[in-house]
């Protein structure tokens, strides 16, 4: 099976490195944006299985950058998780209307993260 290729998108650097840490230690591929314009001009250059986005970033915010993906033909149905600090309910309904496939609250586990990228990438037993 190929190696599925993720791109994380946050504008702490910690997080980043907390994040590819617990994936590359499973055996994904990871990439890193640290803004919006970054974020879209690497899924320009690359093709990825998932993208774990952060929603309050500097200049375009998540809930921005998957409007963008959402309109694009070659990136409306990428997976997108949704990762943020902001657990109002209407962020919640902006991120999923916005078309999310998951939603993470920050601080999360490793558990937790990998539910949710097993819930959406279909992998296997789920959370495992």
């Amino acid at each position: 099976m190929m190696q599925r290729e993720i791109l994380v998108v946050d504008d702490n650097a910690d997080s980043v490195a907390i994040l590819r840490a617990f994936l590359t230690a499973r055996g994904y591929g990871v990439a890193a944006a640290s803004n919006g314009m970054e974020a879209l001009d690497c899924l320009r250059r690359q093709v990825f299985d998932l993208v774990l986005l952060d929603v309050m970033m500097p200049g375009m915010s998540g809930f921005d950058v998957l409007s963008h993906l959402r309109q694009d033909a070659a990136t409306a149905r990428l997976p997108v998780i949704l990762l943020t600090a902001k657990v109002e309910d209407e962020d919640l309904v902006t991120g999923y209307s916005g078309g999310a496939d998951y939603y993470i609250t920050k601080p999360f586990t490793p558990k937790q993260l990998f539910y949710g990228i097993d819930l959406v990438l279909g992998e296997g037993d789920i959370g495992g």
